[in-house]
């Protein structure tokens, strides 16, 4: 019987959560408060349609352990260590800060230290589902606020473990021995450290044979023991299961069988998730929070402000812009999923006092609704309070950007922009980058490109950098908000400038054109244009016909990729023409036998059948032979021939 009312409440569970999420996705509400909804109209302070929650408890704490199950698998700690300066250090202070002054404050009015600590610890986490899922629907994952963003929210996860070690530490902290409960710590770490050691060494060889079956389904099984396996041990010595489950993540995150894993897991990460947060909302008592629901808007004003100012001041300790700062701050103001997973634990533990819980439910609930507002409206007031400009500072050596004429301009340095400055700079053409994010100008400083710390998308930045006697202006980023101002503010300033705009989305393309962007670069564009490129070649098209074409599909601005355009290539007639000559250009490269001989001792044709039509060194065409005349590595050769002639001219000058 009691199976058949747990497949009941189930059935109440989902049903009532689809169409409220379904809502909460049209209000673009995080799907995390349309669970909270639904947890509340079932639950006993709603329409009571589940009175018992035993059964749903049960299911939520699987729930959590598979939700921080798949956050292990994310949390790769390899990648955490190409951001150390930004994650530690940034995070750190986020969390030490936060967690330092929430719970003096708490102590100030007469909480217990240990509850004044627990209480910090969840005013210290955010949430790390819901700013992400913003931030890639927005296209700025890759920009600075993002990178700081994403920074401090790797650091909350990994405090996530730490913190639920510490809680049966701090409910006893008033009444136990302070050896005894340091001991027990001790015996925690001990434990985890041994989990994570061992388990490194015995999952990679485990899942090594494994693959060697090339089955699926006995990958995933293996990889289930791993997980629930590792949360019986942690259960055995008195922890959480959950603690298991992530200790488990984060030792397969660390083998190559990471990424696999975690696309066997995600698909159940939303039913179990989702159960966890509904259960959530099943306690939420919304009649008892009314009566005091302006102490509650108090309380949050306060978290706001303290969250908002110490995150900014994290983000600026590590170089950050104050712009940026601001951003993230506000980004960062909401109370995440897993202080809702620690008050889980806390009030099992104890660690609330009277009423407390009730209102710290409510005060998540609305802070995770206030977010996705919160970030909308982040730039603006970020510009109002702390524009660009100001905080524009010269971090080169190079020609001051005042004198600089006919030059190119670079905004972002992230690996596209990196690649275009050090080819430009290779090219004696005169570039200058801009750049806001501090780390990147450090890294453009030490390859000797000339940098600007500052936002590239605002008109007083590009002004200074000589936007007005630019020939071109690049924009390297990967933000359609800021793109689009970058382009309207470098059009604005010079009417004349080739405008080149890297953008990750086709919806951007007609938007960016309209606002003064003279060429719009779509990554996955370009990636079927290569493609597109290299299927020609297996069928021996010569390849100035090859760039001809894609250079046709990239001025009619991707209109054949699009589907908006009729394909109009003519290789097919060529082809059956069997014309096949083709111009060639080659780079003599360094070690080649042509070196040091000439022209004629060459015998090219003879030897190849290619006919040498130019010589081009150092920028100028050589056309006349002359026994005096010898090849120099870089020179560039001009061939005409077959397509097989050819091939045998290149390998002369490039062997």
């Amino acid at each position: 019987m009691s199976e058949a009312r747990l497949l009941i409440d189930l059935t109440l569970l989902v049903g009532m959560a689809i169409p409220i999420v379904a809502l909460a996705h049209r209000l673009s509400a995080p799907p995390l408060v349309g669970f909270f909804v639904a947890g509340v109209l079932v639950g006993p302070n709603g329409f009571a349609l589940i009175s018992a929650t035993d059964e749903v408890e049960l299911l939520s704490e699987l729930g959590v352990a598979l939700l921080l199950f798949e956050v292990g698998l994310e949390l790769s700690l390899s990648h955490v260590l190409q951001w150390a300066r930004a994650v530690f250090i940034g995070g750190g202070l986020q969390v030490g800060c936060t967690l330092l002054g929430v719970a003096a404050l708490a102590f100030a009015f007469g909480v217990p230290p240990g509850q004044a600590i627990f209480y910090g610890a969840l005013a210290a986490l955010s949430s790390t589902a819901i700013v992400t899922k913003i931030y890639a629907d927005r296209g700025e994952l890759d920009s600075a606020q993002g990178r700081s963003v994403i920074s401090i929210l790797l650091f909350q996860d990994l405090c996530v473990l730490p913190l639920i070690l510490v809680l049966p530490v701090l409910s006893d902290l008033g009444d136990a021995d302070i050896g005894v409960l340091g001991i027990e710590f001790l015996r925690g770490l001990v434990i985890i450290t041994v989990l994570m050691v061992g388990g490194m060494f015995i999952v990679r060889r485990t899942l090594d044979r494994i693959v060697l079956f090339r089955d699926r389904e006995l990958f995933t099984l293996c990889v289930a023991f791993f997980c629930i396996g590792t949360a019986v041990v942690t259960a055995s010595a008195g922890f959480s299961i959950a603690i298991g489950a992530f200790i488990a993540g984060l030792i397969i995150s660390e083998s190559e069988y990471g990424l696999q894993a975690l696309s066997d897991v995600l698909p159940f990460r939303a039913v179990f998730s989702g159960i966890f947060f509904i259960s959530v909302g099943m306690l939420l008592d919304v009649s008892a929070v009314m009566t005091e629901f302006g102490l509650l808007l108090a309380l949050l004003a306060v978290l706001f402000v303290l969250k908002v100012a110490l995150a900014a001041v994290s983000v600026l300790a590590v170089g950050g812009m104050t712009s940026t700062a601001l951003i993230s701050g506000l980004s960062l103001a909401q109370v995440g999923e897993f202080s809702i997973l620690l008050a889980s634990e806390g009030l099992r533990l104890g660690l609330f006092r009277e009423n407390d819980y009730q209102y710290f439910l409510s005060a998540a609930v609305l802070s995770m609704m206030a977010t996705p507002f919160l970030i909308s409206v982040a730039r603006p007031i970020a510009e109002r309070i702390a524009p660009s400009g100001r905080g524009l500072q010269r971090l080169s050596d190079a020609a001051s950007a005042d004198t600089m004429s006919d030059h190119t301009i670079i905004v972002g340095y992230g690996v596209a922009g990196r690649y275009l400055a050090r080819v430009l700079n290779a090219a004696g053409i005169k570039c200058i980058v801009v750049e806001h994010d501090a780390h990147l100008v450090r890294r453009a400083r030490e390859d000797r490109i000339p940098v600007e710390f500052g936002d590239g998308t605002q008109p007083a930045v590009l002004k200074h950098v000589g936007a007005h006697r630019a020939r071109v202006v690049v924009f390297a980023i990967s933000s359609p908000t800021e793109e689009r101002r970058g382009v309207a503010a470098a059009r604005d300033l010079n009417p004349a400038a080739r405008i080149v705009v890297r953008t990750r989305y086709t919806r951007a393309i007609d938007e960016l054109m309209a606002l003064g962007a003279t060429d719009v670069v779509v990554e996955e564009f370009e990636a079927s244009i290569e493609l597109f490129a290299k299927a020609l070649e297996s069928y021996r098209i010569p390849i100035n016909r090859i760039w001809q074409e894609a250079e046709t599909v990239r001025t009619e601005h991707y209109a054949l990729l699009r589907g908006t355009g009729q394909p109009d290539l003519r290789l097919d007639a060529l082809k059956h023409l069997g014309i096949h000559d083709a111009l060639e250009l080659v780079e003599i490269r360094d070690g080649a036998e042509v070196i040091g001989t000439s022209a004629t001792s060459l015998k090219l044709r003879r030897r190849t059948g290619a006919v040498q039509i130019a010589v081009v060194r150092e920028g100028h065409p050589i056309y006349r032979r002359d026994s005096a005349f010898h090849y120099r590595a870089g020179d560039t050769v001009v061939l005409v021939g077959d397509r097989e002639s050819l091939d045998q001219a290149i390998a002369l000058f490039q062997k």
